[in-house]
């Protein structure tokens, strides 16, 4: 008889997979030498009406 998961498994298994993805994605980030680091540290002005 198998038992079902618990569900702290299955998040704790989520969290992991999201620090690995997150870690993989800012390693080909940092990796573009031509990034536009300037355009996406830009914020924009709220408009004032």
């Amino acid at each position: 008889m198998q038992r079902k998961p618990d569900l702290l498994w299955i998040l704790v298994i989520l969290f992991g997979l999201g620090i690995v993805t997150t870690g993989y994605a800012q390693g080909l980030w940092s990796a573009k030498v031509d990034a536009p680091v300037e355009i996406t540290q830009q914020q924009q002005q709220p408009t004032r009406r």
